[in-house]
């Protein structure tokens, strides 16, 4: 028994010897030599490590590796592909001989990582050249991996600690860094939940990463599996709920992201918002999304920006062509907020009355609407409400076509100034200079309200109709206006016209003919007085354009006291206007409804000038040659007093 003893103890003597002495008889470098050579002979890069190497082999399998260095391919920017300052791996002995694979540890500590693309579009992760050679078709039909029957794996301590990810483009020049590494994996099984936490650093921003897998195996077969994502910063949270299948090819899930300050993030991205305080603040976005294939589509939309709200749902095809399809709800759209401030009206005090009017000036920057070739798409979009600048808009719905830079608008509801309407708008881009027309019908219109706020032209009051179909063509808002064609024509009733009480001046034209020289310095000839006016019950009209230049020929103006037709030009290019009326006083005061068309004394109005500053005067020379040719002055006099009366 004594002997057996000593045989017993001999024998574990020598196990703990050899267990003590394994790390030194192992020829620790000839393995790791094997080993590098094998890896370059696979893959034609060069594994090396520069600093210790340690193997033990109690109680675990133990190999701790510094200073490890990974080559690129030839064509890199930089000789390593990958390095670490340690590399350290623990594997229970047990695992090897079961049928998983377990690790005590799996540490990388301050590891530097570059994926990059030549100028030749060559990736240095395509370490195989077998696999490099295989066509993309054979590639991408691989198929799913299928793993062996009772395998498994159960991580106990792995992590990232340190270092960065990047990713170099060698066509574009576009580089992108992830740095301050420190991830921790826990894996208790590939049929248990993989859960990944920690967090990296990304243009000097700190990202908060939590990851979980509810089924790993299920995820390396090819099978459906569910994921949560969700990353928190100072700039954007985001989370996502889901599930995956088709190996990646079909995800989908709830989405939802939400933010403090969208200024914020575009001067993270180097843009700076010249947007007033109360705009790009706060925003958030939810809904359901489903990415299958080339389709990526979001169902209940929710999106706020600031006091906005949208609602709605999407659909992008992100094929060889990127097409959206998409029905929006706008909700009350205020834009004032998001428009800049060289746009956008501001407060401002009312100028002194003596203050000239300042021109208006056509812009002539180039616009680009390349951009328009970019995409195609067919959205619905419609809103309570719409505030741009002074324009105010009611209920409307609009649809939007954009097929090959060919752009079509169509107004399906529209309520705007105590009246509705509906039209269209097409934009061909496809070549300079672009082609625009329209051609809308709106009716009941309150014109004071909407010419003012869309023009800013406020001396015409009255509800009524306002057509239009107009074409033009050019690359600026000056070579808009200068290629002007078409027609418009309006008809308003029970208005007036602001800048000058044309029965008043008639009435003026009378004393001097009877006479009265004073008439001249009452105001017989005289420029727009905002006080004045000329009310009317009826005034219609066409304007038909050429070269943004408009010629009318029956504008009429019918009211209880004056009868108004003639005939002019607006000059949209020169911003001027002309025109000629023919004035007179009825002799009945019946009021509006009267059946008596005279006109009596008639004289003509001449509207002439600028936008900014139109003159309006009597043509009294013209009114006294056709009333009172070849006859004497003092004869005149007489007959005119018969004739009106003292």
């Amino acid at each position: 028994m004594k002997t057996l003893f000593k045989v017993i103890g001999v024998i574990l003597l020598l196990l703990v010897a050899l267990i003590v002495a394994a790390p030194f008889l192992i020829p620790t470098d000839a393995i790791f030599n094997k080993v590098s050579q094998q890896v370059e002979q696979t893959t034609g890069r060069a594994l090396t490590i520069k600093g210790d190497k340690t193997l033990s082999v109690f109680p675990s399998l133990k190999l701790e590796l510094e200073d490890v260095h990974f080559a690129n391919m030839k064509t890199g920017s930089r000789a390593d592909m990958a390095s670490m300052q340690q590399l350290a791996i623990h594997i229970p002995w047990f695992s090897l001989f079961g049928g998983e694979l377990k690790l005590e540890k799996f540490v990388i500590n301050e590891p530097n990582i570059l994926l990059e693309t030549d100028k030749n579009g060559k990736a240095n992760w395509q370490l195989f050249d077998a696999v490099a050679e295989q066509p993309a078709a054979q590639q991408q039909n691989s198929g799913p991996v299928k793993l062996p029957e009772n395998f498994d794996i159960e991580l106990g301590e792995v992590a990232i600690y340190g270092g960065k990810f990047v990713y170099l483009d060698g066509a574009t020049g576009v580089k992108q860094e992830i740095s301050d590494l420190e991830l921790a994996i826990l894996l208790p099984s590939l049929h248990k939940t993989l859960a990944v936490k920690g967090a990296i650093t990304y243009m000097q921003e700190r990202f908060e990463l939590d990851v979980t897998v509810d089924n790993p195996a299920k995820a390396i077969a090819g099978d459906t599996f569910n994921v949560t994502k969700s990353v928190t910063s100072r700039l954007v949270d985001v989370e996502f709920k889901g599930s995956i299948a088709e190996q990646g090819k079909d995800i989908q899930g709830q989405l939802a992201l939400s933010g403090d300050s969208v200024k914020d993030i575009a001067k993270w991205q180097g843009v700076e918002l010249n947007a007033k305080e109360s705009a790009f603040n706060a925003f958030s976005v939810s809904g359901k999304m489903r990415m299958q294939g080339d389709k990526f589509n979001l169902a209940e939309l929710v999106a706020t920006l600031d006091s906005l709200e949208i609602k709605g749902k999407s659909e992008l095809n992100l094929g060889k062509r990127l097409a959206i399809t998409a029905d929006i709800d706008l909700g009350m759209l205020d834009l004032n907020p998001y428009l800049p401030e060289a746009v956008a009206q501001t407060e401002a005090p009312e100028p002194a009355k003596d203050a000239p009017a300042q021109p208006i000036v056509w812009d002539d920057t180039k616009m680009d609407l390349s951009g328009l070739n970019a995409l195609d798409a067919n959205v619905v979009i419609r809103s309570s409400g719409l505030k741009a600048n002074e324009i105010k808009l009611g209920a409307n719905q609009f649809t939007i076509n954009l097929k090959n830079a060919f752009a079509s608008v169509s107004l399906d509801k529209f309520a705007a100034y105590e009246g509705n309407g509906k039209g269209t708008i097409t934009v061909n881009a496809k070549q300079a200079p672009y082609k625009i027309a329209t051609n809308f019908s709106l009716d009941k219109i309150d014109a004071q309200p909407l010419l003012t706020d869309a023009a800013g032209f406020d001396k015409l009051m009255g509800k009524g109709s306002l057509n239009w179909d107009l074409a033009t063509s050019g690359q600026s808002q000056k070579d808009f206006m200068s290629a002007l064609q078409g027609k418009l024509a309006f008809e308003f009733a029970d208005g007036a016209v602001k800048g000058a009480n044309i029965a008043e001046m008639v009435r003026k034209g009378k004393e001097l003919i009877k006479g009265n020289l004073g008439a001249v310095s009452e105001g017989l000839d005289t420029g727009f007085d905002n006080s004045q006016q000329t009310d009317f019950s009826a005034l219609t009209g066409s304007f038909n354009f050429t070269n943004g230049v408009g010629k009318n020929t029956d504008l009429s103006l019918l009211s209880p006291l004056v009868r108004i037709s003639g005939e002019g030009d607006i000059n949209l290019p020169a911003t001027t206007v002309n025109y000629r009326l023919v004035t007179g006083i009825v002799h009945s005061l019946e009021g509006q409804g009267t059946t008596d068309d005279s006109t009596g004394f008639k004289i003509p109005v001449r509207i002439k000038g600028p936008f900014h500053d139109v003159g309006i005067s009597l043509d009294v020379s013209k009114a006294a040659e056709d009333e009172v040719k070849e006859k004497a002055k003092d004869k005149i006099k007489d007959k005119l007093k018969g004739l009106f009366g003292n």
